[in-house]
Parts: structure tokens; sequence; C-alpha cells
């Protein structure tokens, strides 16, 4: 059996192996070949267990035939040929399917939060939090209004946010402007405009005129 990674030439040398009758000699050179076989294929190092995985494949190479000391359990044919059991298929519905079952799980989690405070805490960080997947979805801006309302559904009624509640936010205090800001009528603009002016490079006169009389 063939394994591409490895080429022709070692498929032959694992044949020559097999008939070496020395049994020796025999698992010398099958230790020599699991050099090569990691010398051509030095991704392997980085797998748990690659010396395991090459005295395998050497095995599989060799049609299960080649009689040697490995280090580690022989695998057989059937062995490696058995397929793994089949893994169920969740079936648990999901109410929403743009949000995701985790966002469900953090709803029952704050659900089963008891202090008010760190309950609404809570259930506005998951609003902005479903804002975020919500747009990641459907590829356009979500209403507050609609996000709050499924949060409503998911809970069963039990989270609730405010309508004046900011989901573009995690903190619920909303927007507080910076300090440095002006927050007069067009204060803003005239001190953009002004730093504009500032840094203007000074005008230089052209001269060639003068050089060429």
């Amino acid at each position: 059996m063939l394994i591409r990674e490895y080429g022709r030439h070692v498929q032959r040398i694992i044949a020559h192996a097999l008939e070496i009758e020395d049994r020796e000699y025999r698992n010398k050179f099958a230790n020599e070949i699991i050099e090569l076989m990691g010398q051509l294929n030095p991704h392997l190092r980085n797998v748990e267990d690659f010396k395991h995985k090459l005295w395998d494949h050497l095995f599989i190479m060799s049609d299960f035939k080649l009689d040697v000391d490995s280090p580690y359990p022989k695998k057989t044919r059937e062995d490696i040929l058995r397929k793994p059991e089949r893994l169920p298929y969740p079936k648990s519905k999901i109410r929403f399917k743009h949000y995701g079952k985790h966002v469900e799980q953090l709803v029952q989690k704050a659900k089963a939060t008891e202090d008010p405070e760190k309950r609404d805490g809570f259930a506005h960080t998951i609003g902005n939090y479903m804002k975020l997947v919500y747009q990641n979805w459907n590829k356009e801006n979500a209403n507050d209004d609609v996000i709050k309302d499924d949060l409503r559904l998911l809970s069963d009624g039990e989270l609730s946010l405010d309508r004046e509640a900011n989901l573009n936010i995690l903190s619920r205090g909303g927007y507080k402007p910076l300090p440095e800001q002006n927050n007069r009528p067009g204060g803003g603009q005239n001190k953009h405009k002004q730093s504009k002016h500032k840094f203007k490079k000074p005008f230089k006169k052209n001269n060639n005129n003068n050089s060429n009389r």
C-alpha cells in the first residue's frame, strides 16, 4: 500500500526489507527506514507521538507483512480500516439561528443570577453581543428595539432592557463627551479650522524670473 508523501523509493526500500532473512539486521534496517521517513516529512515532528505515526505508516506500506520489533503496539489491517463510531447529531433546536446556541446559554445563566444589579448588567452585555452577532449575520445595521425584543423572547420575559439603553457601548452610563471637546455649536469646527491653518506651509515666491535676468 503506497503512501504518496514518502515516494516510490521508500516503498522499494520497504519491499527490500521484506526480503531480509536475518531478523537482527531486518530490525536495524527498519529503524533506518524510520529515520529516513522522518527526514522526508519533517512536518510530522509537530504531531504528537510522530514516531508512533511513522511506525504505523511503515507497517501500512509493507501491507502489514514486515516482521520487526516495533517500540509501539503493532496495528493490524482491521485496526487501520475500522471506521469510527458515528457521533450523534445534536437535536436541540436553536430559537434564533443568527444568535447561536451560546447566546441562549448566556441568557439562561443571566436568568439564574439573583443579584438584580448583576442581572441587569448581564442583560445589557448580552444585548450588546446580540447586536454584534446580528450585524455579522445580516451584514446590515440592527435596530436596538429589535435586539431588545429578541432578548425578551429568549428569556421568556425575564430579561429586559430600557428603550433608552444604548447597545453600542458596554457601559450603561451612556455616552459622555471627552473633556477636551468643545460642546458649543460650531466650536469644534472652528478649532479644527484654526489648527488646519496653523500647520499650513508658508507660500514661497518663484524667483526664477529674477535669476534669469
